[in-house]
């Protein structure tokens, strides 16, 4: 298993590789990809920039006393399908979810170099140890679905499709 906390170290991972990242992940789902489609469509200034980042379609439960964050398992990544262009074409490196990505995706990934990463999904509690910090970023009156910036240490991760356009998926 490699161990990486470089976004250049991307292009050098295969489908199929696995994984255990290190470094910041920003958090983000439906309602946020939403929100940050309408604000590039609109022009408008980012609440973050997105190049060189990672982000996993994941909705933190609450936060328990004594731990970092609540539970923190990918959701399913199809969701974001019709939402992902825009957000690799404004410089995303990485998504993390769970599940099969439309052959668009798949195409995008190789457009813009990025990677799709597979987390194991049922394993959010698990997940969650490997959360070193979190801070809310952006869209806090969405809650869980705000986006978080998450520091990690191990996150397993399984790349699906790599920055070749290369998928584990056979009918993609």
């Amino acid at each position: 298993m490699n161990k990486i906390s470089k976004v250049s170290d991307f292009k050098k991972l295969s489908a199929g590789d696995e994984v255990q990242f290190s470094g910041a992940i920003y958090t983000g789902r439906d309602q946020a990809h939403k929100k940050l489609v309408e604000i590039l469509k609109a022009g408008k200034k980012m609440p973050l920039d997105l190049r060189g980042k990672i982000i996993y379609y994941c909705g933190p439960t609450a936060t328990r006393p004594g731990h970092k964050i609540g539970s923190c398992g990918p959701t399913t990544s199809q969701r974001m399908d019709k939402l992902t262009e825009p957000l690799l074409k404004a410089g995303l490196s990485a998504m993390i979810g769970k599940g099969r990505r439309a052959k668009s995706v798949r195409l995008a990934c190789k457009k813009y170099k990025s990677v799709y990463f597979l987390s194991p999904g049922g394993c959010g509690a698990l997940l969650a140890e490997r959360v070193t910090s979190k801070k809310i970023i952006a869209f806090s009156e969405l809650g869980p679905e705000a986006i978080q910036k998450l520091e990690v240490k191990d996150f397993p991760l399984i790349v699906a499709i790599d920055t070749k356009g290369k998928s584990i998926y056979s009918d993609l």
